[in-house]
């Protein structure tokens, strides 16, 4: 079943076309200073094992999204297979194959700004859990490889070991849009805050984490880690998970999430497959930062 949620700030939506035009036609022009509203699409998947299904679907879904004036998308981590080291390896495939070559054409026939979510790309006999960013052109304009792997074993809980398939990653990715700067993530990453930090200084006004937490650490943390990330660097943030599939290899907590700059909750998917939608201003960030100045006040000499 295929659901959507909506949030909205209450102001009138923008022209998707036109203001992604004004935004490259004229760089002086306000709706590029300040960024303007932006309606973003956190779409929590089902996820499958058939790899061309799993993209055909993710398609049509964003899609839809589109059509629901969406201007930014953002997919779950691994939307593309099952979260295990055997699917990783078997559906692991370079750039330019299928999954990357279709999402490129996803989002230039529905001319968005897209975030991938996550896929298992081989280059040069390694594989990296990665995300690809592609504009409304359908040009590739960022990648992030998972830098942090997700090696853990929780007493009486969750044990797995990404690292004994992929390579880590070893860059901080922040990326320009129409409406600021981005920064991106994948999952564990979002746990580690001198990285979150290192993107906020360098300009990012959200980050964007695919991720799939599990049924031991979700409850505990999933939530809290959104929300403090958000009031630690007064920027938007944004989880974006697979649907839970109770019956799964892996069984993904859900819970897509997107908080604002106070650290509050703008609108979160229960369970199931489902399209979060919600009007987001960067200029929020800066009236949060006015009141309460952190990253101004910052004495790194003294830490």
């Amino acid at each position: 079943m295929y659901s959507e949620n909506k949030a909205s700030g209450g102001s009138q939506l923008r022209n998707k076309e036109g203001a992604l035009h004004l935004a490259r036609r004229d760089k002086n022009a306000e709706v590029f200073l300040t960024g303007g509203l932006m309606k973003i699409a956190v779409i929590q998947l089902k996820v499958g094992e058939d790899k061309r299904g799993n993209v055909r679907h993710a398609s049509e879904r964003i899609r839809h999204a589109a059509e629901e004036g969406a201007e930014l998308i953002v997919l779950p981590e691994m939307f593309c297979c099952p979260y295990t080291n055997e699917s990783f390896l078997k559906n692991a495939e370079p750039e330019g194959s299928l999954v990357s070559a279709e999402m490129a054409r996803a989002a230039a026939e529905s001319k968005v700004v897209l975030v991938a979510g996550s896929m298992p790309e081989s280059c040069e006999g390694k594989i990296y859990n990665t995300s690809f960013v592609y504009d409304p052109q359908g040009v590739r304009i960022a990648r992030h490889r998972k830098v942090h792997l997700f090696d853990i074993n929780v007493e009486g809980g969750q044990k797995f070991c990404e690292s004994d398939t992929f390579t880590r990653g070893d860059q901080c990715t922040v990326f320009d849009t129409p409406w600021g700067k981005i920064g991106l993530c994948i999952c564990f990453d979002m746990r580690f805050p001198e990285l979150s930090m290192h993107m906020a200084l360098e300009g990012a006004q959200m980050i964007i984490a695919p991720a799939a937490f599990n049924m031991t650490t979700g409850p505990a943390h999933w939530e809290l880690l959104f929300r403090q990330r958000a009031v630690d660097n007064q920027l938007f943030t944004v989880g974006c998970a697979p649907a839970r599939d109770e019956n799964g290899p892996y069984v993904s907590y859900a819970n897509s999430i997107i908080c604002g700059p106070w650290g509050n909750i703008i609108t979160r998917a229960d369970t199931t497959e489902t399209t979060l939608y919600t009007e987001i201003d960067f200029r929020e960030n800066d009236r949060i930062r006015r009141q309460l100045p952190l990253l101004s006040a910052r004495i790194p000499e003294v830490y």
